[in-house]
């Protein structure tokens, strides 16, 4: 059985992506993107995408030259060039031989969704992308399953936790105390850190604070 996962992603604001740039400038939505090589030219990168604004300036000031190609009521069809391996999100993810399979905005947010292989790939790739854009979201993930049943997976960022609270949290999940019944109680588990009992309670409530909010608040 395929054990991959697919991802969607935003990113606000990113600075080396000419599509979200336009659609920043325009307040708009972009939506189509395709890019393709030339053979003779493999080191180009041409891209396409529509662009969907109630107006748009004659001018982008975005780091690239804008061609109009294509044009049907408020939906304009935008063609460029830029060399390839400019490090921008898409090749950030595909580098990981993870191809992009769907690329839109909305105003100044990048959407992008791709299948990794596992959950390590998908680590892989997350943890790439935080270091290079602070706002980074996922937004989405589901994992292959057999019966075709979906299921919502939750990444978790553990680097939001401190190293006390990762502590914490797994003493506690090896000592037994969130079985039921417990087969530690908080001050064993305390003890066993060698913090109060008060201080334990803080450190566990907090760590699941974040743990929750990153399952409740994914939508």
């Amino acid at each position: 059985m395929a054990s991959g996962i697919r991802a969607e992603v935003k990113i606000d604001d990113p600075p080396d992506c000419v599509v979200a740039q336009t659609s920043a400038e325009t307040g708009g939505r972009v939506h189509s993107v395709s890019r393709s090589t030339n053979p003779a030219a493999p080191e180009r990168v041409t891209e396409e995408f529509m662009l969907e604004a109630e107006s748009s300036p004659d001018e982008f000031d975005v780091d690239a030259d804008l061609s109009p190609i294509f044009s049907y009521g408020s939906s304009t069809v935008y063609r460029f060039e830029r060399a390839l391996g400019s490090g921008c999100p898409c090749e950030c993810i595909e580098r990981h031989d993870c191809p992009v399979i769907d690329i839109r905005t909305r105003g100044a947010s990048l959407y992008l969704t791709f299948h990794a292989p596992d959950m390590h790939g998908l680590q892989a790739i997350i943890g790439e992308l935080r270091e290079r854009y602070a706002n980074l979201d996922v937004q989405r993930l589901l994992q292959s399953q057999q019966d075709h049943d979906e299921r919502n997976l939750v990444f978790v960022d553990r680097s939001t936790l401190t190293d006390r609270q990762t502590e914490v949290l797994e003493t506690a999940h090896r000592m037994g105390y969130f079985e039921h019944p417990k087969r530690a109680n908080a001050g064993e588990v305390a003890a066993e850190l060698g913090i109060t009992g008060t201080t334990f309670t803080e450190h566990l409530a907090a760590a699941q604070t974040k743990l929750l909010d990153a399952i409740l608040d994914h939508e």
